[in-house]
């Protein structure tokens, strides 16, 4: 699969370089007393989030990371150099966590967002720093730390505004291709969406947002059925959810309300959180059916479903228009909602304080 959104690493800072004990030996100075400068401080090892990258490729197949180690120190005062540090680009919306114990460390949602990921060993001290009134010659110097080192999960989470959910040719990517300039691929068998896709849909010059087509879903996702259950992960930071579904399936005896309720219990079974995120209900194939009307009413009361409901043809093109009119008008309340919740969190700690 080209689209690589996880890796486990191993990251090694440098180590410190030793002090060493070395005393002058001049000419003119019998006396020339302590000259052993310290060594360098070890390299560490950071990660920056990089939106010219789009996966974690690079991690899957190079798996040890070590950072430059500090120079030695040497007479006549000289310190060693610092080792270098190491920069490890990802993509923008990287999660990095602990494989010991788990813990995330940092979320890189923002281009140039750079977080430590293992700190260099202080460097050791020369003799230079131990001479006394009372210790005119000391001989003792100190050696170099070791740099931290640490195994890191690395998990990709695209960013989106809006995430598909739907069984594999629900035509997921065919809307998505309907309404954005992203071409997945399309063809009349499941599971033709291997890895998530991204599209940017334009509503007018000065609006847009991002949508996101991850694989399908089946049955038994959750316990790892499919393909779908490897990138639910992407879905996460949507906004809002479209659920679509195949109101005329070639298979007659395929029921569309059984495989609707099906992905919204896969979805509940993987994670609450995102099983309570908004959820709109997406009737594709509208055109494939002789009274689109009756057939949305129908399906809705044989769901239960009380939400927003939309009756689309993706590949003609019906209802896309008004579908992302109504997205894009959901997103920017919800933008304004947010921001006044956070001006309003934001007065309460000013009156706190």
């Amino acid at each position: 699969m080209k689209f690589i959104d996880e890796a486990t690493i191993k990251v090694y800072a440098g180590d410190g370089g030793n002090g060493v004990a070395t005393f002058r030996r001049e000419k003119y100075e019998p006396m020339g007393g302590p000259s052993g400068g310290d060594g360098g401080r070890g390299g560490s090892i950071y990660a920056i989030a990089d939106r010219n990258i789009n996966t974690l490729v690079d991690y899957r197949y190079t798996r040890t990371f070590r950072a430059q180690r500090g120079e030695n120190g040497r007479g006549a005062e000289c310190y060693g150099a610092k080792g270098e540090d190491m920069i490890l680009r990802v993509p923008v919306g990287t999660v990095i966590s602990d494989k010991a114990t788990g813990h995330m460390i940092v979320d890189l949602a923002e281009h140039g967002q750079k977080v430590l990921l293992a700190k260099g060993g202080n460097n050791g001290l020369g003799n230079v720093h131990f001479k006394s009134s009372i210790n005119r010659a000391p001989r003792q110097c100190t050696k170099g730390e070791p740099g931290e080192e640490f195994e890191l999960y690395m998990e990709l989470k695209v960013l989106a505004d809006v995430g598909l959910l739907g069984m594999p040719n629900a035509g997921k990517s065919t809307f998505i291709r309907s309404v954005s300039a992203a071409k997945p691929k399309v063809a009349d068998y499941p599971f033709t969406t291997l890895h998530p896709n991204l599209g940017v849909v334009r509503v007018d010059a000065n609006r847009s947002f991002v949508i996101a087509d991850v694989p399908g879903l089946i049955e038994g996702a959750a316990e790892g059925a499919g393909l779908g259950h490897q990138f639910l992960r992407h879905l996460s930071r949507t906004s809002l959810l479209l659920h679509l579904v195949d109101i005329a399936p070639f298979d007659e005896a395929t029921d569309p309300v059984a495989e609707a309720k099906a992905i919204v219990n896969e979805l509940k079974k993987y994670d609450e959180e995102l099983y309570n995120k908004p959820r709109w209900l997406v009737l594709n194939k509208i055109d494939m059916v002789q009274d689109a009307k009756q057939a949305v009413a129908d399906f809705v009361k044989a769901y239960g479903w009380e939400g927003r409901v939309f009756a689309i043809s993706a590949i003609s093109g019906i209802g896309c228009k008004e579908l992302t009119y109504a997205i894009m008008e959901h997103l920017e309340e919800a933008r304004v909602a947010a921001h006044a919740a956070s001006e309003n969190n934001h007065e309460q700690v000013i009156i706190t304080q």
